[in-house]
């Protein structure tokens, strides 16, 4: 029996499962819980069979103040963890409206609020479990006096307010406008390295003809959602040797639950068994992810500079940050060769993807609707102009044509709308000038006569 492609599937399940954990809020706190529990239990231990003047001992206090301290602690705790979700939610709420809801998985990616919220919440249960731990005549003996777990528990809470003070700085620098741009450019440059490197190992290949194979096997979606990863080696590994598949859709479309999915020629003996491994190579939910999405990146930082650029929050300065961003990520994607939409694999099947995104298609999700509301903004459109002319050039001898074409529409679609937006015959002239030079799009960043570092 082939294990291969159960192999493929249940790490492709695995990926999906880390990826959920990932972003859940109570992964890090109920790990953290179940430490402190276990922890109470063994400081407990160690009081109650050790001499107490073995143990190391910081606080030596009396049975009223031992008692007074941990409820003291587990109080100001259990509190500080509503005060550290509220400011979670307050930073999500503000990115959702400034800036776009599609930019809220960073904030629940981050782990160090998780692992603030973890750090209380195990603090309030290692003090709650020392206070039923204590014995119900401490006051009459004096020496019963858990020490040791006093101490732990004034240590653990050092450590918790160090970790509220570093999450306040994290999350006010969080909010940054910067910062989310930088941190999405960075999660996309490296899905398109990832790209690089998976096309050094798959050679081109012309699709096959399947018009001869026979009657083929349509596999429907059985749920409804994002696609979220392909697992291609998964799908070559699942069909009968020799077969051809034809993948209906790709990484970062929406799945209507009964449409086809895949198509397979010819039909296999058991349909059914094929269909339910197909199904299971995708990964699909209920929302995107950068993961294997390169477009979603795009998208994200799209946004952003549309929302910049509306009337109610009226910011230039992001959207060119975002366009210089943007240009960032495209220049070695263009630059690269993008996976081939044919794969063959070594038994003879072949995975035919016509509907994965190629490098003109990529140029236009990230300009199209950017440049409609950047046209009433000279700025912003010097630096669009800018860049997509400084991309022209980069793909220029890359045997891009295409590409190159999909640049100029652009570009010539730019100059039409600042051409018909209320601008200054001066500043349309900028415009104009800048469209027709390769200039670097951060000059404009920088005061007249400037030195700008290439």
């Amino acid at each position: 029996m082939d294990w291969h492609p159960y192999r493929s599937m249940l790490l492709l399940r695995v990926r999906s499962l880390a990826n959920r954990l990932g972003e859940s809020l109570l992964i890090i706190p109920a790990v953290m819980v179940l430490g402190a529990v276990l922890l109470e239990l063994t400081v407990s231990r160690l009081d109650r069979i050790l001499e107490p003047r073995s143990l190391p001992g910081f606080l030596r206090l009396s049975s009223e103040a031992t008692v007074q301290l941990l409820s003291t602690i587990a109080g100001a705790t259990i509190t500080t963890v509503g005060v550290v979700f509220s400011l979670l939610v307050v930073s999500m709420q503000l990115a959702s409206g400034q800036f776009s809801p599609r930019v809220l998985h960073t904030f629940f990616r981050e782990r160090l609020g998780k692992v603030v919220v973890g750090l209380l919440t195990a603090v309030f249960t290692y003090c709650v479990l020392a206070l039923r731990a204590l014995p119900e005549n401490l006051e009459s003996t004096p020496t019963a006096v858990p020490h040791l777990t006093v101490d732990v528990a004034v240590l653990l809470t050092l450590v918790s307010v160090i970790a509220l003070v570093l999450y306040l700085h994290r999350i006010a620098r969080r909010q940054y406008v910067g910062s989310i741009i930088a941190s999405i450019t960075e999660e996309t440059v490296g899905q398109v390295d990832a790209i690089c490197r998976m096309r050094r190992h798959l050679p081109p290949r012309e699709p096959p003809d399947v018009s001869g194979l026979g009657p083929p096997l349509v596999v429907s979606a059985q749920v409804s959602g994002w696609v979220q990863q392909v697992n291609t080696t998964g799908l070559l590994a699942a069909i009968p040797p020799g077969s051809v598949l034809r993948l209906e859709t790709r990484v970062g479309a929406f799945l209507a639950k009964g449409i086809p999915l895949a198509t397979l020629w010819p039909r296999p003996p058991r349909g059914e068994t094929v269909g339910r491994a197909i199904q299971a190579s995708l990964a699909v939910g209920d929302r995107r992810t950068t993961r294997q999405d390169v477009d979603f990146g795009l998208r994200q930082l799209s946004d952003i500079a549309l929302r910049s650029l509306s009337p109610a929050v009226n910011d230039p300065t992001t959207a060119i940050e975002v366009v210089v961003r943007m240009a960032t990520i495209l220049r070695p994607l263009l630059l690269t060769e993008l996976p081939p939409q044919v794969r063959v694999a070594d038994n003879g099947s072949v995975l035919l993807q016509p509907w994965d995104l190629d490098h003109a298609e990529y140029v236009r999700h990230a300009f199209e609707q950017l440049r409609v509301y950047a046209a009433p903004h000279p700025q912003v459109a010097i630096a669009l102009v800018r860049s997509l002319r400084m991309l022209w050039e980069a793909v220029e001898g890359a045997d891009r044509l295409g590409t190159q074409r999909e640049l100029e529409r652009q570009l010539d679609l730019t100059l039409q709308g600042c051409e018909r937006a209320p601008l200054l015959p001066a500043d349309l002239e900028a415009v104009r000038e800048a469209a027709m030079h390769a200039q670097n799009p951060l000059r404009q960043l920088a005061p007249p006569n400037a030195p700008v570092v290439h």
